[in-house]
């Protein structure tokens, strides 16, 4: 127990020079909105969604409040109502459920499978109970994108890909989020841009991200999205469009232009540390690690394991054991939420039947977070404490 891990499993690196400048910039002028401009200007927001834009390959570019505002506003824009149905994952985070919620749509759970995908044979059978799927890259896993998308088109299924944790991912080198009709991007602290909180949304559909823009409180200033549609675009939407404020402001994206930037380079560090992990988990006895598609472009921002038909009483002192190493995992098999560990079954708003197929992977799933701020060296430690104390932990229980 000598060998403990003394790092942070919260901490992020400093915001770049480059963005603390350009930040202090905007703070200085004090035109923090991002309609707020003077004469030959243009706005950090603007510019933002225009990099963005052109980073991923879309026509149109929307930034937002948050992430969880970005699905929102996808599900508004793309005609979701009240009372619909919304296909989406059963093993995600509570926002993406929390969006469909939030529009007065009610959340159908398509299955997961042991590689932590959507389970693409139960959403064909599914795929009738709804003309939408959110569909969310849970963890950074990436399904068959191609084989997802002929099921959608069979069924007429407009599909929205929530991309909190595949930014800078990629199947086939398409990037995550340009595959359905709308992407939905978060740059809360812990993705892949940090701004503490804001989202990003991305779309080919003009009619669509003119009414994006609308809801996300452009009032008539629509003109100015110059990562927007044509103004004609506006012509009858912009009549009929409610104003659901969820606006980011010219400071935080001044703060995350230099960062989408480095982008690139960020996620070659995120999987070599992710490698370092895995590298060192692999072959531990009870311990499966995720074996990752070669279609799979991924950002190893968090590592993901399952302890298969473990007991919850093992995995529970398998994770209280490491957690006394320093080493910090999260279980999403517990039968009650903690801190943002939830599933399907969690969220008592929906009454959803039971999946024990998926049921089954949600109770072996272990989550981690794998920072920046972690050396190679930390990240080769943080592998041998989780292999010492899996492998006591299931000889023990054997």
């Amino acid at each position: 127990m000598s060998d403990v891990f003394k790092g942070s499993f919260t901490q992020q690196e400093p915001i770049p020079e480059a963005g603390i400048d350009a930040a202090v910039a905007v703070m200085r002028h004090g035109r923090l909105h991002r309609y707020n401009t003077v004469a030959g200007e243009t706005a950090q927001t603007v510019l933002l969604e225009q990099e963005f834009a052109a980073s991923v390959g879309a026509k149109y570019c929307l930034a937002v409040a948050s992430g969880g505002y970005a699905m929102a506003t996808a599900l508004r824009a793309v005609g979701v109502k009240a009372g619909d149905r919304v296909l989406t994952n059963a093993f995600t985070l509570a926002p993406v459920p929390g969006a469909i919620a939030a529009v007065g749509a009610v959340p159908v759970f398509v299955g997961v499978t042991p590689q932590l995908v959507l389970d693409l044979d139960d959403l064909a059978a599914k795929a009738d109970q709804a003309t939408v799927l959110l569909l969310s890259h849970m963890r950074g896993h990436i399904c068959d994108m191609e084989r997802l998308m002929h099921i959608c088109a069979r069924a007429g299924v407009t599909m929205i890909e929530d991309c909190a944790h595949t930014m800078g991912a990629a199947w086939k080198g398409k990037p995550s989020g340009t595959w359905g009709t709308v992407g939905c991007y978060s740059c809360q602290t812990y993705k892949h841009i940090n701004s503490g909180e804001g989202g990003l949304l991305i779309t080919d559909d003009a009619q669509i991200a003119a009414r994006a823009i609308m809801y996300s409180g452009s009032y008539m200033l629509y003109e100015s999205h110059q990562a927007g549609p044509p103004k004609e675009t506006f012509e009858t939407i912009r009549f009929e469009t409610p104003n659901i404020s969820g606006r980011m402001d010219n400071l935080r994206a001044a703060i995350l232009r230099p960062q989408l930037a480095d982008l690139p380079t960020q996620c070659a560090r995120w999987n070599e540390r992710y490698l370092a992990v895995e590298n060192d988990v692999a072959g531990t006895v009870g311990l499966t690690v995720i074996q990752r598609p070669a279609e799979e472009s991924f950002v190893g921002s968090s590592i993901q394991f399952l302890l298969p038909d473990w007991t919850g009483e093992a995995v529970q002192q398998a994770v209280a054991r490491c957690a006394a190493r320093g080493v910090e995992l999260k279980w999403f098999g517990g039968a009650e939420p903690v801190g943002f560990t939830s599933r399907y079954d969690s969220w008592r708003y929906v009454n959803a039947p039971a999946m024990p197929k998926s049921d089954q992977v949600l109770a072996g799933i272990i989550d981690m977070r794998v920072p920046l701020t972690f050396s190679l060296e930390d990240c080769a430690q943080i592998g041998r404490i989780i292999r010492e104390e899996v492998s006591r932990v299931y000889q023990a229980s054997r």
